[in-house]
This record gives C-alpha cells, structure tokens and sequence, in this order.
C-alpha cells in the first residue's frame, strides 16, 4: 500500500469519525428535552411509589395497590373499557376504510379529512357535545321518542354505554389512519387472481385480503387500546363518576387525601401495564408479518 492510499484511507476515517460526532451533537438536543421531560418525571414517580408518607422507604404503596378492592375494581374497569372501546373501533373503523380504499383520490382525501376534522377539536368540546346528544332530553332520545320508538327516555348517559360511546369516537381516526396505510398497500390484482383461480369474493376477501391488512390492525387496534388506557376527560364526565378509570384514581388520589405514594404506584401500575401491551403487540405485529 502506497503512502497516497494510507493517506487517504486516514482522511476518509477521519471524516467518518468527524460525521459520527455531528451526528451525535444533533442528536443530543432532542436528547436532553426527552431526558428533562419524560426520563426524570418517570423516575421521580418510580422512587415516590416506594416512599411513605414519613419519606422512608416502604412497600405500603404497592400493598395497598394489590389489596385494596376499589383500585383492583379500578383496574378491571380500564382494560374492560378499553378493550370494549378497542373491539368497536376496529368493528366500525375497519369498514370504512375499506369504504375509503375503494374511492378515487379526491373523494379519500376529502373522506380523511371529514374522519380527521373532529380530531382537531378539543376533546372536552367533544365530549361535552356528547351530553348534549345523549341526554335524557337529547337530540337522541327526543327523535326516537318523536318517532314513537321508545316511550321513556333511554339511560345512554353516565353509565358506561355514554363513555364508550364518546371514546369510540375519539379513537376512531387513530385506528383508521394506520389502517388505511395498510389497506392502500395492498395490491388489488391479488384479489382478482384468487378470483380467477376459483375463490368467492368472502373467501379472497378472508383469505387474501384481511390476512394483508393484519400488521394495520394490530396496530390501530393496539395504538386504540393502549391510548384508552389512560383517558381521564370523557369518563370522568359521560361516566358521571360511576365508572372509574385508572387515570381518574390516579387524580382523585392526590387531589383528595394527597396520597402522592399511592398515586405514584398506580402510575407506575398504568405505565407497566401500557409498555408490557405495546411490547405483546409488537411481538405479535411481527408474527404476522413473518406469517405474511
């Protein structure tokens, strides 16, 4: 090797070396806003969940957790509502993104922004709307009754039908835009070919179709389920108090008897439930992707 390839293999490492470190000083910005914002108030919540009220290290906090029953009750309400909210999303958001694949370029992109329109507004707007709607003298229960349907008005409000109702709207265009992404991919002549080689349109659609569009909703569906997981707004208010989420334990632990501890480890309860779902997901996202 000549002093001339020496030379320039040095000066190419070199410039690698200097282009690995801009890289680095990029990144470490965006770094620190991640470590001040979302690492340190994680940590202070974990070592706050093993601290009791005399600021000594205890395992009250996780005691009370695991055998209280009205926090147990808590966390069985949260993943049935969630996993309620989730199963109707995808029920409802699955059709109409079919509906959405099918329509020319203008239309689709009008129908998305129509699906998103409503995710632009607060959501206390939207959930205050919901009241109006659903009252015992709402837009709802006043036409069915004008039509002769019903003669009592339906209990559709501070219960669990008007919470899952109101997250069921909210969550729609966060399955849907995954979704769609999954669906647009997925080449149209596949079906045609199953078509040719004997296959009813049920079965290409089941078989070709619905197969292709599993990683979209794996992870509408799990992106549905984990965000439900932590709603406080539209339960506290379409629930009417008579169905507690673990969001609203959380507030109500540190608003009412200022139980930081107790908050802390219901916080870090939610937190580990929502990585171990995002980590199942992703396991499973990937399985099917390799079945694919």
């Amino acid at each position: 090797m000549t002093t001339i390839e020496v030379a320039r293999g040095g000066s190419l490492m070199d410039l690698e070396r200097r282009q690995r470190i801009e890289h680095v000083l990029l990144v470490v910005p965006a770094l620190a806003v991640i470590v001040l914002v979302v690492a340190l108030p994680i940590a202070w919540m974990f070592v706050l969940s093993f601290l009791g009220e005399d600021g000594r290290f205890t395992l009250e906090n996780y005691q009370i957790f695991f055998t209280r029953g009205g926090y147990l009750g808590v966390i069985g309400t949260t993943f049935e509502v969630s996993v309620v909210v989730a199963l109707l999303t995808l029920l409802l958001g699955y059709p109409v993104t079919y509906l959405l694949v099918g329509l020319s370029r203008r239309l689709a992109t009008f129908a998305l922004l129509a699906i998103m329109l409503p995710y632009l507004t607060s959501i206390l707007v939207r959930t205050y709307a919901w009241l109006v709607l659903l009252g015992r003298r709402g837009i709802v229960n006043s036409t069915l009754m004008s039509l002769g349907w019903i003669d009592d008005p339906l209990p559709l409000l501070y219960n669990l039908t008007g919470t899952v109702v109101g997250m069921v709207h909210i969550m729609l265009p966060l399955l849907v835009l995954p979704l769609y992404g999954s669906m647009k991919s997925i080449d149209p002549n596949l079906m045609r070919a199953a078509s040719n080689l004997g296959a009813s349109p049920l079965a290409a659609f089941w078989r070709v179709y619905f197969r292709l569009s599993l990683p979209g909703v794996a992870a509408g569906t799990f992106l549905v389920f984990v965000s439900c997981l932590g709603f406080f707004i539209t339960p506290a208010i379409l629930g009417g108090g008579r169905v507690v989420m673990m969001a609203q334990q959380i507030a109500k632990a540190v608003a009412v008897g200022s139980h930081f501890g107790v908050a802390s480890a219901l916080g870090v309860g939610l937190l580990t439930t929502t990585v171990t779902v995002l980590m199942l997901g992703r396991r499973l996202l990937r399985f099917e992707v390799g079945r694919l």
